[in-house]
Formats: structure tokens, sequence, C-alpha cells
């Protein structure tokens, strides 16, 4: 399993991009009044000028917001675990889920950026009355698929009053069920964690590409039951869910996320400060096509 860390620019973003360049360069000449010589000096350390305007461009496209809340990771997924087909997970999901309905399947044959696979994720309408019920009877679900060794700490606390779906990953779903409407289930490009691995989540969502979001407790939980593979040891990169936010006394104050991890033979659901950073966990992601 690989995965794409750039993902490819449209030909308008580049073409806008070289004008910008242009643009900047004409502005130069004419604020700066280089005449003859100064320009000719220019051109002599035309390695160092690039160099600056490298630095310049790395330093406007990458946010340092946040950056000393990052830690080296050498954790990874388990050997036994890769992105199943798509028909696989959707059959999965239908007797896992009896009268969820169908997914445009034939989109999973695009080309993947950044994820690293499809993964068939149900609209949380059709499995709950509220996001919240609905994130509540995955976690079931994942307690009965193993049998029973699953431990979730914030029983009896996943109400709206603490659990809410961030307001980007709202906007995403919202833009991806439009995308693909008349389907029960939903085909999302995604990655589970590794992409981000070492970030704290609020980190993770600072440095979000154009066209990610994070993923929260139903989607991450939504691919555990597809793929139980992915989390089956201590030694197993955990996962945060950064599409989600969390308020720990139920006080508004929503400055913690959830994770999912494993310990003591069994996977545990908890939440933790959107500031911590851990080599053990990596946020999971999906991505629009662009």
């Amino acid at each position: 399993m690989t995965t794409q860390s750039i993902t490819s620019i449209t030909d308008g973003q580049r073409k806008q991009y070289k004008r910008f360049v242009e643009d900047a360069a004409e502005r130069a000449l004419a604020e700066v009044g280089l005449d003859k010589d100064s320009i000719q000096k220019l051109i002599e350390r035309g390695d160092e000028f690039q160099d600056r305007i490298i630095t310049g461009i790395r330093e406007l496209s990458v946010s340092d917001e946040f950056a000393d809340e990052e830690v080296e990771s050498n954790y990874g997924y388990p050997n036994i675990y890769s992105v199943k087909g798509m028909t696989q997970q959707t059959n999965r999901l239908r007797e896992l889920f009896p009268g969820i309905g169908y997914a445009a399947e034939e989109l999973a044959g695009q080309p993947l950026l950044n994820s690293e696979g499809w993964f068939a994720i149900p609209r949380w309408e059709k499995i709950g009355r509220t996001y919240n019920e609905a994130v509540e009877k995955v976690l079931a679900k994942i307690k009965e698929t193993r049998d029973g060794q699953f431990y979730n700490y914030r029983e009896g606390e996943l109400g709206p009053k603490y659990l809410r779906q961030h307001p980007r990953t709202v906007k995403m779903f919202q833009t991806l069920g439009d995308q693909q409407k008349g389907n029960d289930i939903l085909v999302v490009p995604a990655q589970f964690g590794f992409l981000h691995r070492g970030r704290s989540v609020r980190r993770a969502r600072e440095i979000f590409g154009a066209n990610e979001f994070g993923l929260g407790a139903f989607a991450v939980g939504i691919m555990l039951l597809t793929h139980p593979e992915r989390l089956q040891a201590y030694e197993d990169l955990f996962i945060d869910c950064p599409g989600d936010e969390y308020a720990l006394v139920a006080d508004g104050d929503f400055s913690h996320a959830p994770f999912f991890h494993f310990d003591d033979g069994e996977v545990e659901f908890g939440t933790g400060w959107f500031d911590d950073a851990y080599g053990h966990y990596g946020s999971a992601s999906a991505f629009l096509s662009q």
C-alpha cells in the first residue's frame, strides 16, 4: 500500500500560478527601479534569486500554525490490511445494516489522489435518526462483530452536547452526497491515518489540502467494520477522528476529538485533546475529486 503525498494541480491552477509569478516580476521591475547594472547582478545571482522565490512560496503555501504539534512516528498498518474491493465492502454493509441501499460502485475505478483507496461509507441518515445515534449504532456493531472485544470509554456520553461533526466535514460530505444522489452508500477516497501520523488533530486539520477533510467516529467506525484487519494489535497505528469535535463535560468547549486504539486485546473508543501529538496516532481523512 502506498499513499501519494501530493495532489495534482489543475491546468487552471497552473496558469493562475504562472500569471501571479509573471505579474510579480513586472511589478518588481516597476517598483524597485532596477537599472541595467542592478538587474545584471540579479541575473548573476540567479540561483540565490530562485532559492528565495521557492522559500517564499513554501512559507505562504504551507501553514506553520501548530507546527510544534508534530512528532516522529514509525507506526504503520498491519501487513494483513489492504483496502477491499467496493462490491465486497457494500455487500458487507448490507449484511451489517439490513435495508441499506446501494452505491455508485463504478466511481471506485477512478484514479486516486492522496488517498490509499476507495471506501464505502453510508450516509449516516440511513443508520440513525441523528448523527449521534448513528455513531452509537456503529460502535455497538463493532462490539458485536468483535465478539465483545470492544470498550467504549464514552458510553452514555455521545449526545449532541458532547459530540458533533466538524463544520468542514459536514460541508464536504454534503458535497459528496450531492455528487452521488440517489445512493445510500457513498464511494469515498480516503486514508486510514498514515498520511497524518504523529500530528495532533489540530495540526492535521490545519494542513489539510483544499479538497481534504477529516473523518469522524461514524465514518472511521464504518471503515473498521468493513476492514477489521486495520486495527488488530497494540503495534498498529491508532486512528484519530478529526471529523468530529468532542466536549469532555458537555460545556461547549469542543477541544477534544474521538479516537480508536487497541489495548488489552480489544479495540477501544475514547477521546483526547485535539492539540496532543503522539507517534502512535494518525488522523483519518477523505478527499473530494478536483
